[in-house]
């Protein structure tokens, strides 16, 4: 994570997400978890209403990371997204767009047959590249 206080404005004040903890870490131990000499870390956590929390890594020092491929592909090694559930994805569509994030779909697309287990949803960028799946059910 580049910046908490960008992901913060796209996850907690765009999003609803509610921050649940915060801490900075740092010493040996967070150097050996992490396998990186001197790391210094501050860490956020945010939970919706039900279901795992998502935390923020943001690495205070060192600052040398390489930041996410900015052309990724779903097929790419690389990806990973999240899934967050709903009750209006095209209201959370229109959030997002408000808030200038980075649609990788054209909008919130229905999907016609229910496989999936939604019935509606699109992906988006969060500021680090990520990608996030908003559906409904």
């Amino acid at each position: 994570m580049a910046d908490s206080d960008a992901s913060l404005k796209f996850y907690r004040d765009i999003l609803g997400l509610k921050v649940v903890g915060e801490s900075e870490n740092h010493g040996p131990e967070q150097e050996r978890l992490n396998n990186v000499f001197g790391a210094r870390l501050r860490i956020t956590t945010l939970r919706a209403t039900a279901g795992p929390a998502i935390g923020f890594l943001e690495y205070l020092t060192p600052r040398d990371g390489r930041p996410y491929p900015v052309d990724h592909r779903a097929n790419d090694l690389v990806h990973w997204q999240t899934r967050l559930l709903t009750g209006d994805s095209t209201a959370a569509s229109q959030d997002l767009r408000a808030g200038k994030a980075a649609f990788v779909s054209p909008g919130a697309i229905a999907m016609l047959d229910g496989r999936l287990g939604f019935g509606k949803g699109f992906l988006v960028r969060d500021p680090d590249g990520h990608i996030m799946q908003l559906v409904e059910r």
